[in-house]
């Protein structure tokens, strides 16, 4: 079984900025090109820069070197994987369809992951699949408005 504690932070934030920028760039004219080196950029970049920061944390919480090493080491392979399927889906859906196929895997997945927290937990599941999903689409808004705004200014 996975341990959510060392999944669920990376894996979250690689759901719902993955959609939030294949929504916002399918606002503008970006190119699949772009739109797939914006998404390998967070999966290695961001990625790398939210480890560290989740290990420095976690040192700084006095937890036990090997066991924040392990835990950043989670957090990023976690996040990659999933941002990589985004980077899938970018590759291979055709543009008309790739905003629907992105949302609909990420709130498939956090949905999912969702679900399992809220289990674990032993709180209501319906509760915080709303709650969590809620979130990313007002993520996902925000990202679409920000993109619409840009694209009629800039030029």
């Amino acid at each position: 079984m996975i341990d959510l504690t060392r999944v669920s932070f990376g894996s979250t934030s690689a759901i719902v900025t993955s959609m939030g920028l294949i929504v916002g760039l399918a606002a503008t004219s970006a190119t699949r090109g772009a739109l797939v080196s914006s998404l390998l950029i967070v999966a290695l970049a961001d990625n790398i820069s939210d480890s560290l920061s989740i290990h420095v944390y976690q040192e700084s919480e006095h937890l036990e070197s090997r066991t924040a090493f392990r835990a950043t080491l989670t957090n990023f392979v976690a996040r990659l994987v999933v941002a990589l399927t985004f980077v899938a889906i970018a590759v291979w859906v055709p543009p008309p369809a790739l905003g629907p196929v992105a949302l609909g895997w990420g709130l498939l997945l956090l949905g999912g992951l969702s679900w399992q927290l809220a289990r674990d937990r032993g709180v209501s599941a319906r509760a915080e699949i709303g709650k969590h999903l809620g979130v990313a689409l007002a993520v996902i808004v925000v990202s679409r408005i920000v993109a619409a705004v840009i694209a009629d200014y800039v030029h």
